[in-house]
């Protein structure tokens, strides 16, 4: 039985300080672990924050972390996948990055949250055009897809999702307030529905708004392609580790059949 053995990290912003990320690797690579995911906003501050930051800093701390993640990814044989802020010029960008022990690379958000009281796309400079598809890349013969955490509602990726037969979506995600039960549903039916694993990364952590007290859960998870939790974490600082199986995998989309529905009218 085929198995690759991914993570999560799940934590507060870290800042300057990257002294845990040291310890949480050690633990990481006992454990075989070939891939580890962060939450939104981990590496960098809330975006609410870094409009009184000066940009300087927000570009240092982006720079420092990155070389951090370069030299971790290459003492301890990891593929490390965060969420970051990018400056070029005076403009912001939200990307994550991939980190690898050979290479880097970046995906950056296509669609961003565009409410009145949590407005990315009116922050950040991401550009608004058409779709692409999510980054695809495969380690020890798994297909794994990076999609931001707001990307999961729209049904267009996910098409791309099951025409390139991925294995492992991993979604970066900083959720609050009321949601995580709302967000549980979604990542379980899109696993469910696309026989594929979701590895989520949620951080934890408040921000303190005016009277507002934004509150980011945790409930990171790792849920299989019947639909089902197989490993979550509570609301406090603490790292997933478990194993994605092929054998699963063959098992739930030939059960079910899904893809070969769309397969056998030329869909896929």
């Amino acid at each position: 039985m085929k198995e690759l053995m991914v993570g999560v990290l799940q934590l507060p912003t870290l800042g300057m300080n990257a002294t845990r990320l040291e310890f949480y690797l050690k633990k990481a690579k006992e454990r075989n672990c070939k891939l580890l995911l962060f939450g939104e906003y981990v590496l960098n501050h809330f975006f609410k924050e870094l409009v009184d930051m000066p940009k300087s800093m927000v570009k240092e701390q982006t720079a420092s972390h990155i070389e951090t993640l370069k030299r971790l990814s290459k003492e301890y044989d990891i593929t490390l996948v965060a969420p970051i802020v990018e400056i070029k010029g005076n403009k912001y960008y939200k990307k994550i990055v991939k980190i690898s022990p050979k290479s880097t690379s970046y995906y950056t958000q296509q669609i961003l949250i565009n409410y009145p009281h949590w407005n990315e796309e009116a922050f950040f400079d991401n550009p608004i055009t058409t779709l692409k598809e999510p980054t695809v890349f495969n380690i020890e013969g798994f297909k794994i897809a990076i999609m931001a955490g707001f990307e999961i509602h729209f049904d267009r990726f996910w098409e791309s999702i099951q025409r390139k037969r991925v294995d492992l979506v991993l979604l970066p995600t900083v959720s609050t307030f009321s949601s995580k039960y709302r967000w549980r549903e979604l990542i379980c039916t899109r696993a469910f529905v696309n026989n594929c694993y979701i590895l989520r990364a949620n951080r934890v952590g408040d921000f303190l708004e005016e009277d507002t007290r934004w509150n980011f859960y945790g409930d990171s998870m790792l849920v299989n392609p019947d639909g089902d939790i197989d490993m979550k974490l509570e609301d406090r600082e603490s790292m997933l580790i478990e194993p994605i199986s092929k054998s699963e995998l063959s098992e739930s989309r030939r059960g079910w059949g899904f893809m070969a529905q769309l397969k056998k009218r030329g869909e896929l």
